[in-house]
């Protein structure tokens, strides 16, 4: 037995189907950052999701600090201007991570089913999520000088190197932050995501000039670190906290950031599209 719908009936017009609400650039750019604060919410009402933001560079910078301090710099004074910069890429970079794994998370709850069937530009969860992690890498820097300033780092850069610095750091741990989402959106599990990202990044970090001076290490290692990206981040951080220059290693760092957003941002965006 078969059952036919009828589409129309004699002498009735047939009924136009609705067609889909197309969204403009200031509406779509609205309502990404309403959905960027719907991440700030969440974070309100979750505020464990600022204890890696809060609690790793304090812990970092005090461990390193008194057990590396002595032995690389001779005390500890003489470290915190080699060590803060390093604990600060390392902190935010790190942080980048939480991205993929909330958007992950976000969509196995069926949150962005939700967000169909929204009258929305369906871009914008997604966009919105990378830009309330915006926050949480302000933070992170700010609490990572705070530390080295309780500490007694004075930075020589001033007041404007700080900042500066800080300011390149959230950029480019924006820009890494594509990586994240796109790994969020194609992996089927947000520990899936933690767990790959954190053996990406390790070793990006730890095999850089963050902690110790290249020139400790073997050969083989200094050729990795001398191409390492976090190692030029670190060292424009550096120059900016330390002495208020802008370097090449600066350069870098942000043409890094640029080709990453340009590579990765329209894959993340496209594979979104396709799930959403």
């Amino acid at each position: 037995m078969t059952t036919t719908l009828a589409t129309e009936r004699p002498g009735i017009a047939p009924r136009p189907l609705p067609t889909a609400r197309r969204v403009g650039l200031r509406d779509t750019v609205t309502q990404s950052l309403t959905m960027g604060y719907r991440g700030l919410v969440k974070v309100k009402h979750n505020p464990e999701q600022l204890f890696d933001v809060v609690i790793q560079p304090i812990i970092f910078t005090l461990m390193f600090t008194y057990i590396f301090g002595g032995a690389i710099a001779g005390d500890v004074a003489s470290y915190l201007p080699i060590i803060i910069p390093g604990i600060l890429v390392q902190t935010v970079i790190t942080a980048s991570v939480v991205t993929g794994t909330q958007l992950r998370d976000d969509m196995d709850k069926g949150v962005f089913d939700r967000f169909k069937s929204l009258p929305i530009a369906r871009i914008s969860p997604l966009a919105g999520a990378l830009l309330s992690d915006i926050v949480r890498y302000a933070i992170a820097t700010t609490i990572t000088f705070a530390m080295g300033y309780a500490m007694g780092f004075r930075p020589d850069g001033g007041i404007i190197g700080v900042v500066a610095a800080g300011l390149l750091v959230v950029v480019c741990a924006f820009a890494i932050s594509w990586i994240f989402a796109l790994m969020g959106v194609l992996m089927n599990k947000a520990s899936a995501v933690q767990g790959i990202s954190m053996l990406v990044l390790f070793p990006l970090t730890f095999m850089s000039n963050a902690f110790v001076p290249a020139d400790t290490m073997p050969g083989w290692m200094q050729t990795f670190v001398s191409i390492n990206p976090v190692s030029h981040l670190v060292t424009a951080v550096r120059d900016l906290v330390n002495n208020g220059q802008v370097g090449m290693p600066l350069v870098w760092s942000l043409v890094g950031a640029a080709v990453i957003v340009v590579v990765f941002a329209p894959l993340a965006v496209r594979a979104y599209m396709r799930k959403a």
